[in-house]
């Protein structure tokens, strides 16, 4: 661990501090060149803008850049370090932007008394940029700033904690319960945690599919049930009407467990009570609820999905939140709905199921990979994601009627 920190130490720091800077698109070498990037040529931009704010798409960068905000209060698994601390984090978040989408990006982290302060602050810039990217903001605070957020700007608003990896979960897990032979719609599911991303997560799968009262979700005090009277709003939404109230009681017969809460918070003795063939998505990060070499050993009829890259079948939300972006950018979208999530959804299952690339292979260091139990999420630097997600989401935004322009022909092809 010393050696990886003095790494990631050097990494940041060398040869010149951050992972981002800011590079010029048209040529500045000459008086010329600058009457025209400059005054008085850019005078000619300004009135067309000032005439047609749609015009701000064709004359400046607005449609490929992305604004990368938080205010540090959940970074990570770090917790509420603050707004400048985030800064490596969402300087991340734009150099993936860039890698993955070519999209260009730029960090803003807020320092606010409020969340009204922030969201005003947030909304009082967003016409600078094509999309906002939200991050680690801490519930319950994200979903009111969202939901705000998403009302007053006429552009994509997205919190990647709760729709990234909300998005990913549901491509992995829907591919898990196919490769185990059951239906979402029949899964008992336990979702231990009941912060932003549980509850994104839980939301999305009910739309695709999965039955509200067949979920049972946990949170530091138990069971969520009906009769608890220390719920908020968002905890509510989940509240099930039964008398269970331990992990145990809900695991006992359960077909899947999704944790997005803590290390090693899923003992071993509870997934042997889980059904035949069961799916395990132990998210937290950098150490699961429970380590992949544990559950085996306890099951063998198992499918397991983690957070990090050293275990098969990586939940890792680069699969899904540049190619959101670059989709619904490119259609001109002023929201990302749940008909472009799903869309998403079922272009990244789709993915794992092509026959992998030996570049895909080369990049992540795997001999062969085939669609089933080791296998059922892409691996991020498939770059098969770009086309067949961008693509999906584009069109449902076009077809959900919150496109502002139609696709070029062979958009993605």
């Amino acid at each position: 661990m010393s050696d990886l920190r003095e790494r990631a130490l050097d990494y940041h720091a060398n040869p010149r501090p951050g992972k981002i800077s800011v590079e010029l698109t048209k040529p500045a070498e000459n008086a010329d060149d600058l009457s025209l990037a400059y005054s008085p040529g850019v005078a000619e931009p300004v009135r067309e803008i000032a005439d047609n704010p749609e015009n701000a798409y064709r004359y400046t960068a607005k449609g490929n850049l992305v604004a990368v905000i938080s205010n540090g209060t959940a970074i990570l698994g770090l917790g509420n370090l603050g707004p400048l601390a985030s800064k490596p984090v969402m300087e991340g978040k734009a150099l993936l932007f860039k890698r993955f989408a070519g999209l260009d990006s730029i960090d803003i982290e807020v320092t606010h008394r409020s969340p009204q302060e922030f969201i005003d602050t947030v909304a009082n810039i967003a016409d600078t940029f094509g999309g906002i990217n939200l991050e680690d903001i801490k519930a319950p605070e994200c979903f009111e700033i969202e939901k705000a957020l998403v009302e007053r700007c006429q552009i994509p608003v997205f919190h990647d904690d709760q729709h990234g990896t909300a998005i990913v979960t549901a491509a992995g897990m829907l591919n898990a319960l196919e490769v185990q032979g059951k239906r979402i719609e029949d899964a008992i599911i336990v979702c231990m945690g009941a912060g932003a991303a549980a509850i994104a997560c839980m939301e999305l799968l009910i739309k695709c599919g999965a039955m509200r009262e067949k979920i049972y979700m946990l949170d530091r005090k138990g069971v969520i049930h009906t009769r608890r009277d220390d719920l908020n709003e968002y905890k509510m939404l989940f509240a099930n009407n039964t008398d269970k109230r331990t992990l145990e009681d809900v695991i006992s017969g359960a077909d899947v467990f999704v944790g997005v809460s803590g290390p090693d918070l899923l003992p071993s003795e509870a997934v042997a009570l889980m059904a035949e063939n069961p799916v395990i998505f132990a998210c937290s990060n950098p150490d699961p609820e429970i380590k992949p070499e544990l559950a085996h050993e306890v099951r063998d009829d198992l499918i397991m999905a983690t957070g990090r890259s050293d275990y098969p079948n990586q939940v890792n939300n680069v699969l899904c939140f540049p190619f959101i972006f670059r989709g619904a950018l490119d259609a001109r979208a002023h929201t990302i709905n749940d008909e472009m999530k799903v869309a998403a959804v079922n272009a990244i299952r789709e993915v794992a199921k092509l026959p992998v690339p030996k570049e895909v292979l080369a990049a992540s260091g795997d001999s062969s990979l085939e669609f089933g139990r080791e296998y059922i999420i892409p691996k991020p630097m498939d770059p098969r994601l770009l086309p067949y997600v961008a693509k999906a989401v584009a069109e449902a935004a076009v077809a959900s009627g919150v496109a502002r322009v139609e696709l070029p022909e062979g958009y993605m092809a």
